[in-house]
């Protein structure tokens, strides 16, 4: 179902018991993260939280945040109408077989199509309520300390609000400051036209600048690169809220060129409503809670970004990278902000990363019709640890899955690839453990290469470069040097297991 604005999303939540709301007066400075991290922590992901006087240095902001709303599978699943994830992933895989494809670039023009059949393309309108308010900054406006005036909480303040005023997070003690942590970050390729939605860390620097983190593979990056090559300002939107489905679609793996709003327009089963900015013309979601337009500038030099806290489990390091200027705000008058956070994990972003696994594991099938499924262990933090069962029906299989999808997306970023049979639970880590301890002679399964690596990865000798590791935990043929019998894995035999569980029941 499509949600009219992030508040229509969390009043689901609400009716559903999938939200505690919070009234006192909490912190955005380390105590709200603090909060929402013993609750990421809970048995299947906790409940999402509404934060309703949430402070900025003190003052009391206007907008709730909300967080942890996609922390769980039942909330993914809500926020694409659905009874669960694999209902919505079922669904897109049967349109895609309607014609098999015969190589990749196929298979993504059918996927764009599979799509469109719900009449998913987004469409332009006049106006929409993100832009109930409007503040446009046509001149830089002066440096604004935090917080703000006292009066600007109570309506009164002469300047408009600037990103000063919004409740954004300072996540953990040693961060640089704070950040937006649900960005929506539009761009659009200056030769093509074709428009890209991603996700990268917007660091405030002060109420009118923030940074720009689009790491080195990212599309955004490489649309910049294109302004910086010929030195032309690049107009940036951002825009937070809406229907949850957006920021959903900015970490999806897409294949460069296919527009997130289509894939958007497709889960909420309703077009992407989309309306020009004011001050450049980019579209953004007519329905979004909060815009923030600007442009980055390529003759200015980069500044530093960070630290953060990250989803690694580490603060990632200080690096240089494009600065962004505001020119413009706008939003609805009963704006909420929607908030996440990263660490340790589990965290939300599990279970938002394993949602994208379920989504696309038919596009995966598609190319590797051996793939059984696809699991991201949480302790792997994403795309460190993948494991993938298959059916094995040659030897060296596991191999090519190893390679094939190192070479597809955000897959080149995975450290350690395990490979294990059809039969194995993947999502049950204990299982592949078990397995993978079992069925592999280290020297003979295992593999090393090179290729690309997280730019927030910490661990690689350098960056956005490193080393891979894969390993072949599926029971061995003839054909791969194994000149034994293959033990038979030890089972009870059916007809005793089915007496023993008429006589004491299936818990015994």
């Amino acid at each position: 179902m499509a949600f009219d604005s992030f508040r229509d999303f969390v009043n689901q939540l609400e009716k559903a018991g999938e939200l505690k709301r919070i009234s006192q007066p909490v912190a955005t400075e380390l105590e709200i993260t603090e909060i929402a991290n013993r609750e990421m922590k809970l048995p299947d992901g906790g409940k999402a939280l509404l934060f309703e006087q949430p402070t900025i240095n003190g003052v009391v902001s206007p907008f709730p945040v909300a967080i942890n709303t996609l922390g769980s599978h039942k909330r993914m699943a809500m926020s694409m109408g659905a009874e669960s994830v694999e209902q919505v992933a079922n669904e897109l895989g049967a349109l895609m077989k309607a014609k098999p494809p015969t190589s990749f670039k196929e298979a993504i023009k059918l996927l764009s199509l599979a799509l469109d059949l719900r009449h998913a393309k987004p469409k332009t309108v006049k106006s929409g309520a993100c832009k109930e308010v409007i503040h446009r900054y046509d001149a830089p406006a002066p440096a604004q300390s935090w917080p703000p005036a006292p009066d600007w909480q109570k309506g009164t303040s002469p300047n408009p609000p600037t990103l000063a005023n919004l409740p954004i997070l300072k996540c953990w003690p040693l961060d640089g400051g704070r950040f937006i942590t649900l960005p929506c970050v539009v761009t659009k390729d200056p030769d093509t036209g074709e428009r890209n939605l991603g996700m990268y860390r917007i660091q405030v620097y002060d109420d009118h600048t923030t940074g720009m983190h689009w790491q080195l593979q990212k599309v955004g990056a490489r649309h910049g690169r294109r302004y910086y090559e010929t030195g032309t300002r690049m107009p940036v939107a951002i825009f937070v809220g809406g229907d949850p489905m957006y920021p959903f679609a900015a970490t999806a793996p897409l294949p460069d060129g296919l527009d997130e709003f289509l894939l958007a327009g497709y889960l909420r089963k309703k077009s992407v409503e989309l309306v020009k900015c004011e001050t450049n013309d980019l579209e953004v979601p007519a329905n979004a809670d909060f815009v923030i337009e600007g442009y980055v500038d390529p003759t200015e030099p980069l500044r530093e970004e960070g630290p953060f806290g990250d989803h690694t489990g580490y603060y990632t390091l200080p690096e240089p990278y494009p600065v962004f200027h505001v020119t413009a705000i706008t939003h609805r008058k009963d704006a909420v902000y929607p908030a996440t956070i990263v660490g340790i994990p589990p965290m939300e972003d599990f279970y938002i990363g394993g949602a994208s696994v379920k989504l696309f594991l038919p596009i995966f099938k598609m190319n590797f019709p051996e793939i059984v499924d696809i699991a991201l262990p949480a302790e792997g933090v994403f795309h460190n640890l993948v494991f993938v069962s298959i059916k094995k029906t040659y030897p060296m299989q596991a191999y090519k899955i190893m390679h094939g999808l190192w070479g597809m997306g955000q897959m080149m970023f995975t450290k350690y690839l395990v490979i294990v049979d059809a039969e194995v639970n993947v999502h049950n880590t204990s299982e592949v453990l078990f397995h993978l301890t079992a069925n592999t002679d280290p020297q003979r399964d295992s593999i090393f290469t090179k290729g690309p690596s997280d730019v927030l990865d910490h661990a690689t000798s350098e960056i956005a470069m490193g080393s891979k590791m894969g390993f072949d935990a599926t029971k061995k043929l003839p054909g791969e040097g194994f000149k034994r019998a293959w033990p038979p894995l030890i089972k009870m035999d059916e007809a005793v297991q089915r007496k023993m569980d008429s006589l004491f029941g299936n818990g015994r």
